[in-house]
C-alpha cells in the first residue's frame, strides 16, 4: 500500500491554448441524448447530456462517441474521457480502459486493472479488510462452482446482489439459505457471479475522493439519509425510475467523530487504487450504535450535479463544470499531456 500525502480539494484549471490544442474524446452510451430520464437508464442518459455540455463549455475541442466501436481503431484523439461503463456484458466497465490501453492513449480514470479489483465487490472487501477496516462478513458465489452453505454468512435478513453490479441493480433480499440460494441461482442465470452479506441498519455514507495538487484529496462526505433505515434501496429508486416511497434525502455528513474514522479507512483504501483520478468509498453508518462498515468502491463513479460528487463540490462553492475541469486537468498533466509549466500558467 502506497503511504500517501492527502492534500486539500482545489480547483484546477486547463490553460485556454491547451483546450485547443487538446483533442478529448468523450465516450458515453447516451452522449447523444437530448431529452429527459430514459426508459431504462433513467436519469443516467441525463447525466451523459449533462457530461458532454460541461466538456463543451469548458471550451474544450470534443468528439462524441457511443460505443466501444469508437475505439477499435485508432479514433486520432489525445485523451479518452470514458463513460461507456454499463455496456451490456460482464465486466464491461474494463473494456474502454482496455482498449484505450492497447491503443496507447491517455484516459480518465484508473488503469483496467484496478477497475477490476474495485468493481469486484469481494476483492475491494478482501482489501478492505487487510486493512483492519470493519468490513461485515460476506460470502462470494462463482458461477460455476459449488453453492456451499457454509460459505453464506448468518444474518436474519441478508443482500443478495451481483458481485459486479453498479446502482443496485440486480439486488434482492433473503431471510435464509433456501431463499438466498434461489437469489444466487437467479444472478448467476442471468450470468453473473453473486455475493451475499447480512443487511445494515443504518444509512450510507459517501466520501468522494478526487487527485488536487497529484494528491488525493477528501472532499465533504455525504449521507444517504434514509427515513427508514431498514429500506433496501433499488436500482428503480437511485435512476428515478419509480415514485420512492421511502423516501431518503442526500445531506452533509456531520458526525464529527464517525467522518473521523471514515476518512482513515479511505486513507487506507486509497493507496491500493491510486491514481485513479476519482472515486467513492462507502460506508455503511448506523447513527444509533455509531457503528461504522466499508462497503465497496466506486471508481470512475457518477459525477452527475444532482449526486454525490456534484453535491460534495457545491458545498465547497464549486460549480459543477468547477468539478469536471479540475478532475480533467489533474489527470491531463499526471499522464503527461497537460505540462506542469502549462498548468501554472493556467
Amino acid at each position: 500500500m502506497q503511504n500517501l500525502t492527502f492534500g486539500a480539494a482545489q480547483i484546477a484549471r486547463i490553460p485556454s491554448d491547451a483546450k485547443s490544442r487538446i483533442h478529448v474524446l468523450f465516450v458515453a452510451k447516451h452522449v447523444f441524448w437530448q431529452g429527459g430520464l430514459h426508459h431504462e437508464d433513467g436519469n443516467h442518459a441525463v447525466y451523459h447530456s449533462e457530461i458532454r455540455r460541461c466538456l463543451e463549455d469548458i471550451g474544450l475541442d470534443v468528439s462524441l462517441a457511443d460505443s466501444y466501436e469508437a475505439l477499435f481503431a485508432d479514433p486520432g484523439c489525445d485523451f479518452i474521457f470514458p463513460l461507456l461503463n454499463r455496456g451490456g456484458f460482464l465486466n464491461s466497465e474494463m473494456m474502454l480502459p482496455l482498449l484505450a490501453t492497447r491503443l496507447g492513449i491517455p484516459f480518465l480514470g484508473a488503469s483496467a486493472i484496478l477497475r477490476g479489483i474495485s468493481d469486484d465487490k469481494h476483492a475491494s472487501k478482501l482489501e478492505a479488510s487487510a486493512r483492519g477496516i470493519p468490513t461485515a462478513p460476506w460470502g462470494i458465489f462463482r458461477r460455476g462452482a459449488p453453492l456451499d452453505p457454509g460459505n453464506c454468512p448468518e444474518g436474519e435478513r441478508l443482500v443478495v446482489k451481483p458481485n459486479a453490479s453498479s446502482a443496485s441493480w440486480g439486488v434482492r433480499d433473503a431471510g435464509s439459505w433456501a431463499e438466498a440460494r434461489l437469489a444466487i441461482e437467479a444472478i448467476q442465470d442471468e450470468g453473473h457471479d453473486a455475493i451475499v452479506e447480512p443487511f445494515l441498519i443504518g444509512s450510507d455514507v459517501e466520501v468522494p475522493v478526487i487527485t488536487c495538487g497529484g494528491n488525493p484529496a477528501i472532499m465533504p462526505m455525504m449521507l444517504f439519509e434514509q427515513a427508514d433505515p431498514a429500506h433496501l434501496r433499488t436500482y428503480e429508486e437511485k435512476r428515478d425510475l419509480v415514485e420512492r416511497e421511502q423516501k431518503y434525502s442526500l445531506v452533509p455528513f456531520e458526525d464529527e467523530a464517525a467522518a473521523s474514522a471514515i476518512a482513515d479507512f479511505t486513507r487506507r483504501m486509497a493507496g491500493t487504487f491510486f491514481p485513479f483520478d476519482y472515486g467513492r468509498f462507502e460506508f455503511r453508518y448506523n447513527p444509533e450504535t455509531g457503528s461504522v462498515n466499508f462497503l465497496e468502491v466506486n471508481l470512475n463513479c457518477n459525477l452527475w450535479s444532482r449526486k454525490v460528487f456534484g453535491v460534495s463540490a457545491a458545498l465547497l462553492g464549486w460549480s459543477q463544470q468547477d468539478l469536471i475541469e479540475t478532475i480533467l486537468c489533474e489527470s491531463l498533466e499526471r499522464q503527461g499531456v497537460l505540462n506542469f509549466a502549462e498548468s501554472l500558467a493556467a
